[in-house]
């Protein structure tokens, strides 16, 4: 009996101990009017100004801003975003994680910059 207390015992130390070793990323606070499960553009740099696009699916559309947020929640296959943007000429695309990341989930861009796409999507 004694024995099978101090096996019981020592995986219940062992496991508190990967829980304890383990971080939890929190989330960064929702920005003004993009809660979660969304992706938003604003006027804005630091998701400040105008709200201009809010969107839980796809979206194609032509909108010049300043600052974009994926808000979105953990679901594999379609949680991180693919953004299509021009710029002086350029199209470009990134990947951006949900918020909390742990890579990037929020960017601010320079004037100029017209958003043509968010395309939900699994890794990066």
């Amino acid at each position: 009996m004694r024995k099978r207390s101090l096996a019981a015992l020592a995986v219940s130390v062992a496991f508190s101990g990967v829980l304890a070793a383990s971080s939890t990323a929190s989330a960064e606070p929702d920005p003004p009017g993009c809660g979660k499960g969304f992706f938003c553009i604003y006027a804005g740099e630091g998701q400040t100004g105008q709200l201009l696009v809010k969107s839980e699916g796809d979206w194609t559309g032509s909108v010049s801003g300043r600052s974009v947020f994926n808000n979105g929640v953990e679901f594999p296959g379609e949680d991180h975003i693919q953004l299509t943007w021009t710029y002086n000429g350029g199209t470009y695309e990134e990947c951006l994680h949900y918020n909390p990341g742990p890579d990037d989930y929020k960017w601010n861009f320079t004037s100029g910059v017209v958003f043509t796409k968010a395309v939900w999507r699994g890794e990066c």
